[in-house]
């Protein structure tokens, strides 16, 4: 059964949901999605520039500097922002014992399809520019950050450009042509992502382009080459197939990859990171996976652990 803490993600879609259908703008309190996160502590922010766009380094205390995550937001190329999701971030860095590069890219407002991924490309690139090593770099995102992520690294790897050391995703958006089966099965249980919500968000930004565009539903992707994957989903959430059939198509392409789907959750539990123990729960195993492909033993926590007690 999913904790009373748990409730919090929930509540803040439903409030969402009602204020969409009617309509009604929500005052900044109820509609401020960082105040699902607790803040992490013992974590630096430090603003940066990637071409037009504002970036935040993520500096946990005592965490490797030389292994870094690059982290793209969710929102629906309509919201979210590297201030929406500090803390969340904050939370994962820390626990995996790296920096990490919270990026960001142009809503649908901004540009369409492909703009976003060729800015994706780019943050890849100024992370190599900085001397950090594609073998210590690893990407991650959430919802439609997740998306950017994997179709970023699939145009990395058609261009024969070195690959992150592995993808981490947390509800991902892999599939803009809403064609998984959950969006039926959950759609009683997910009350924001209702799939004519769900469809209307990606043609806001593609702009004209097919849906099942590799590039834009990774799920449709040959993934041949690409590095490990591991995704998180939520048990009710109605894109859960998106994370499902990419797992399953990754699978058969040989690569190494794992999904935990996690009962009762919904989209991008994680956010609750410091309060619910699910969101905990998943960052713990997120880090458990990737530290070894980071060649990476001991983390922030395991450290503050030790000097705590000596």
């Amino acid at each position: 059964m999913e904790s009373e803490q748990s409730l919090a993600n929930k509540i803040h879609f439903e409030t969402l949901a009602e204020a969409w259908r009617n309509g009604r703008k929500l005052p900044p309190q109820v509609s401020d999605w960082s105040a699902l996160t607790a803040e992490p502590g013992g974590v630096d922010y430090v603003e940066t520039n990637i071409g037009d766009k504002t970036a935040l380094w993520i500096q946990p205390k005592r965490a490797a500097k030389d292994r870094v995550m690059l982290y793209l937001h969710g929102g629906g190329y309509v919201g979210g922002s590297i201030w929406t999701h500090r803390k969340m971030v904050g939370h994962l860095a820390k626990t995996i014992g790296c920096h990490a590069l919270l990026a960001t890219y142009d809503y649908s407002f901004q540009s369409k399809f492909p703009r976003q991924i060729e800015q994706v490309i780019a943050a890849f690139e100024w992370l190599a520019e900085q001397g950090m090593a594609p073998a210590r770099t690893i990407g991650a995102g959430d919802s439609a950050g997740a998306g950017l992520i994997v179709a970023a690294a699939t145009k990395l790897r058609d261009t024969g450009r070195p690959l992150p050391a592995a993808i981490l995703s947390i509800s991902g958006w892999h599939d803009l042509s809403a064609s998984g089966q959950s969006y039926k099965a959950n759609s009683e249980k997910d009350a924001f992502f209702q799939k004519a919500t769900v469809d209307m968000l990606a043609s806001q930004v593609l702009g004209g382009v097919d849906a099942r565009h590799p590039l834009a539903s990774p799920i449709f992707a040959d993934l041949h080459g690409m590095p490990p994957i591991f995704l998180q989903a939520g048990e009710d959430e109605t894109l859960l197939d998106d994370s499902r059939t990419l797992a399953e198509r990754a699978k058969s392409a040989g690569i190494e990859v794992r999904l935990d789907i996690f009962p009762g959750m919904l989209h991008s539990f994680q956010m609750m990171a410091g309060h619910a123990p699910e969101a905990d729960d998943a960052i713990e195993r997120f880090a458990q996976w990737v530290r070894p492909k980071l060649a990476l033993t001991d983390t922030v926590a395991t450290l503050e652990r030790a000097m705590a007690s000596a």
